[in-house]
């Protein structure tokens, strides 16, 4: 029997865990009671954790996790791996800040079958120019270091199958912050079925984001190498 685990990451997120939580979990309880809803606590400074236990109290299919910091990419990381050895059928990520609507979910849960991985496509953003410009930088070092086109490389939205990820996953290096995007590349390289679709995606809805824009400098300058590395070890070792 299909199950599905929804994977969300979640950092100094006490003005949206709450709904959050519970606009999501409406989705692990359509699809059925083996899915589940993990919100994976990153070590936050805040009152996310704390929140995130009382709900878990009468939300059954609800799993509250808690680590140390270490950051975004790794923190996806974890979670999928921890959905891989739960024997998730299918895996689903979002983000913790209320960007995305859940209604839209169902669209992509339509099509699960016919694809490996159904991504969005966020073709009209409500979260800053700045952002947008970073979106559109990564697409163009993505083309440069990879030889690849990659729609929309790091959307928060996207529903794979988890025999696909399993395969891919072991390849990105451990607590790489860009997992989404490598996990994106790699599908492209290998030509896998990839499907986009347009969503909607809001302002953050409550909060602070924690990356700004000089993180986002230094972490592209970073991943700038990184890639460069990882696509010399994809080729050379043939993995796509």
């Amino acid at each position: 029997m299909e199950n599905l685990y929804i994977i969300i990451p979640a950092y100094n997120e006490e003005e949206n865990i709450g709904n959050v939580i519970e606009e999501w979990y409406k989705i692990v309880q359509k699809i059925g009671e083996e899915s589940k809803l993990v919100v994976i606590d990153d070590g936050s400074k805040d009152k996310t954790y704390e929140i995130m236990k009382e709900y878990a109290k009468d939300k059954p299919q609800f799993i509250a996790i808690t680590k140390e910091n270490s950051g975004h990419g790794a923190t996806l990381l974890y979670g999928y791996n921890y959905a891989i050895n739960k024997n998730a059928t299918y895996i689903f990520q979002t983000d913790s800040d209320g960007q995305t609507i859940p209604d839209e979910f169902w669209k992509f849960w339509e099509a699960r079958n016919d694809y490996d991985m159904v991504i969005g496509h966020r073709k009209t953003r409500k979260d800053g120019i700045s952002r947008i410009l970073v979106t559109k930088v990564l697409k163009l070092v993505i083309r440069i270091c990879f030889k690849v086109n990659v729609t929309d490389a790091n959307t928060p939205f996207r529903l794979m199958k988890t025999e696909k990820l399993k395969e891919n996953i072991e390849i990105i290096p451990e607590n790489f912050n860009l997992s989404n995007v490598l996990i994106s590349v790699l599908y492209e390289k290998q030509k896998l079925k990839v499907k986009y679709i347009p969503i909607t995606f809001r302002k953050r809805q409550g909060g602070k984001n924690s990356i700004n824009i000089s993180k986002i400098s230094k972490l592209g300058i970073q991943a700038i190498k990184d890639f460069i590395k990882i696509n010399k070890a994809i080729d050379s070792n043939k993995l796509c």
